[in-house]
This record gives C-alpha cells, structure tokens and sequence, in this order.
C-alpha cells in the first residue's frame, strides 16, 4: 500500500513558492507572467499574441496538501517547451507517463488489499489523483479548441482521457469492494450474533431444568450412601480424580451442545 508520509518527509511550502514557475529564459509574453504568482494555483490555460501556456499539476502524492505545477508552453511558431526527452514524443506525454506510473502502483496495491483499512488508504490516494487527471483532461481539452492545428494536443487529450477514465474506473472498483467488505463483515457479525442468541437460550433452557435439584441438593445436602465409600477409603484419590475427569468429559460435551450451529 501507499506508504504513510511524515511531516518531515513531505515537501515544504516554502520551497515550492521559492521556485518560478515559468524560466527566466522562457520569452514568453509579459502576460503570463504577470498572470502567474508563487504558486501553480488550478489547473488552466493562457493565450496571449499567438502564444500558448498551460498550466499542470504533477501527480498528486497522498497526505499532500499542496500542488506542484508543471508550466507547458507553445510559442507562436508552433513549438513546445520544455522539450521532450524522448524522440517524437510530446513533453506533455511525460507528465502523462508520471501519472500512469502512479495508477501502475495503486492498480497493484488494490490487488494486494485484504482489509477494510488498505482501500480506505487506497481511496485516500485515488481521490485526489482523479480530480487531478480530470481537471488535466479538461485543460487539455480546451487547448485543443484553441490550437486546432497541433495534431500532438490530439494526442495527449485522448490519452488524458484515457488515464482519467481508468482512474474514475479503479476509484469505483476500490469503493464497490470496500462497500462489499463491509457487508460482508457486519453479515458475519449478525451470524455470530445470531449464534450466541441461541447458544444463550439451549444454556437458559439447561439451567431452568437443573436449577430447582441444584437448590434442593444446596439446602438439604445430598450426603446418600453411593457404594464407592469403601473403594474410596483403599484407593483414594484416585475415584475422585475419576468424578472429577468424568464431570469435565460431560462439561465438555455440553459446551459443544449449547453452542453447535
């Protein structure tokens, strides 16, 4: 499962705001610039002079209460940067490759979820990566209309989709199952309790048919002549370890009667 992160093990605040958002040698216009603040902020898009920036969010880590951005742009000649490290491939396809590696582990840690407990951590990690995905889906969507002539926003829009569709799909997998976990618990619970209810009642039922000789025999004594005082008197104590393990043999074979199924 997604492993819990410390305070100190997460980012600070501090450092996100103190990194720029966009490179000092990006010629963008003045606008964006002047658009942006400290932090990404939501996810969107900006046009200024034939000029196109796109505001991302990176994969959003469980427990993390702040969003890294990831700025895109394409100038007004049609070219992207950052520049992809992979020939042919679209920069944006390797913030799409970040999230599909995060839905490649959480797709693993639903398969090994046994408990109640692993998909709650696991909905609390899914939760805020398909409002994620989806706002990206929707960005990419709407520099698509923007930008009809870049077939690569084609591209990355369907596999947005794609990621976002998979991601809603694991989401209600792990909530159908979590659902279905519980069922089956508070079913096992009434069994249970439905057992107990009658092992109590066939014990109640026991007691009411003895109690009134276990009275008589408390208030009168029941000291009769039984025939094992003279084998008492040569081989104690071995009749009373006799009664004793014949008593616990009976005792036994009630429990297992008042409490069968």
């Amino acid at each position: 499962m997604p492993s819990k992160k410390t305070e100190a093990d997460r980012p600070s605040q501090k450092a996100t705001v103190a990194e720029p958002l966009l490179p000092k040698a990006w010629g963008v216009p003045a606008d964006f610039r002047a658009r942006l603040g400290n932090e990404a902020g939501r996810q969107r898009l900006m046009q200024a002079e034939g000029h196109l920036l796109l505001v991302l969010h990176a994969p959003p880590a469980p427990g993390q209460d702040i969003r890294y951005g990831k700025t895109f742009w394409r100038n007004a000649i049609g070219e992207w940067k950052p520049v992809a490290m992979s020939h042919n491939q679209h920069p944006i396809d390797e913030l799409l490759d970040e999230y599909d590696r995060v839905l490649d582990t959480l797709d693993r840690d639903q398969d090994d979820a046994h408990y109640a407990e692993d998909y709650f951590t696991l909905l609390t990690a899914l939760t805020p990566l398909v409002r994620s995905i989806h706002n990206l889906h929707a960005v990419l969507h709407e520099a698509r209309q923007a930008c009809r002539e870049d077939r690569g926003l084609i591209l990355v829009r369907d596999r947005a989709y794609a990621l976002s569709r998979r991601a809603e799909l694991l989401q209600q997998d792990a909530k159908n199952t979590l659902d279905f976990v519980i069922a089956r618990r508070a079913e096992e619970q009434a069994e249970s309790a439905r057992g107990q209810a009658k092992a109590a009642h066939r014990l109640n039922v026991l007691a009411a048919l003895f109690f009134p000789l276990a009275t008589v025999a408390g208030v009168l004594g029941m000291d009769l002549a039984h025939g094992l005082e003279g084998i008492d008197q040569t081989h104690a104590p071995w009749p009373m370890v006799g009664v004793l393990t014949g008593g616990l043999l009976l005792g036994a074979a009630l429990a297992v009667f008042v409490t069968r199924r």
